[in-house]
């Protein structure tokens, strides 16, 4: 069976999209590793610091055994996501041990931001992190440039931010980062933000937002590693279609699926109603947004 860096090749050189779904509330990944499997798609299913700090998925051990209650490796792989050296409220975090209970975890590729950080640091720090995980064949994603959303403060119009191009990645300092870091994966910014999830904020809709496909591209051609897009609900669908034939891989996927599962537990729904509201959207995700059922079978081959 390949490892995973075995498929984010495949699947770069297919323009077949990897989305990431992230676990907020537990309950959350039984219909979620379903519908993958259902569909004959491949999928992470991830977790991040944030979301045992301010949701309900009680830390990367929990969700790592909920994960191998429900999860095959056929279908889906398990990744850490957001570890950063500075949080989306400023403060620095111990990032290498929360790294290391994954690896020990078995979680088989892991992310370490340090996008707050000035370059040189950032990959000081990444290369930190990929010491300690290439030891045991862990694949690492980082991140380089702001990829906003998660702060508590209101954002700028989005078509402004967009004109601006205020945070996007780089592409000289993107070629220098990876070849200075070794890192296996890179998250950029290219038009695309998170999901907020500051209080009283959570249930916002997120912003249609638009992709630099053209930095994409000069992207995946200086750093020639496959590229990774944070925020990934809410993107319109020809942009992110376009993106797949340029160099992005993984998607991470939030705001849709969280969302599902909040409005439908706030609607009364039972435990059964809940997760078949996060099938239904996931399925659709997969099936009809990114179109990627039934193309498992090309990443393995």
């Amino acid at each position: 069976m390949p490892g995973i860096a075995d498929i984010f090749k495949r699947a770069r050189a297919h323009g077949i999209a990897i989305p990431a779904f992230n676990i907020p509330y537990l309950p959350m990944m039984t219909p979620v590793t379903r519908a993958v499997a259902d569909q004959d798609a491949f999928a992470l299913i991830e977790t991040a610091r944030l979301e045992w700090l301010k949701f309900e998925s009680r830390g990367p051990a929990a969700v790592a055994q909920e994960f191998a209650n429900c999860a095959d490796r056929d279908h889906l792989r398990l990744h850490l996501d957001h570890v950063p050296v500075i949080d989306e409220d400023g403060r620095r975090v111990d990032f290498l041990p929360i790294i290391e209970e994954a690896i020990d975890l078995g979680y088989e590729s892991v992310m370490i931001d340090g996008s707050r950080l000035p370059l040189a640091e950032n990959i000081h720090i990444t290369k930190q992190v990929i010491e300690l995980a290439h030891i045991a064949e862990v694949p690492v994603e980082a991140e380089l440039g702001a990829v906003l959303g998660h702060e508590s403060s209101v954002l700028p119009p989005y078509e402004e931010l967009f004109a601006s191009g205020q945070g996007f990645t780089d592409v000289d300092d993107a070629r220098h980062f990876v070849q200075s870091s070794g890192c296996d994966w890179l998250s950029v910014a290219v038009g695309n933000i998170h999901g907020a999830i500051a209080a009283g904020r959570k249930d916002e809709k997120k912003v249609e937002a638009r992709l630099d496909v053209e930095r994409i591209r000069e992207l995946s051609t200086a750093t020639q590693v496959p590229l990774v897009l944070h925020g990934g609900s809410g993107i319109q669908q020809a942009y992110v279609l376009d993106a797949l034939k340029n160099g992005i891989v993984k998607i991470n996927v939030g705001t849709e699926i969280r969302q599902a599962y909040e409005q439908a537990k706030r609607a009364g729904g039972s435990v059964v109603e809940v997760q078949q509201a996060v099938y239904d959207r996931t399925t659709w995700l997969l099936k009809d947004f990114y179109q990627i059922s039934g193309k498992c079978g090309k990443l393995f081959k």
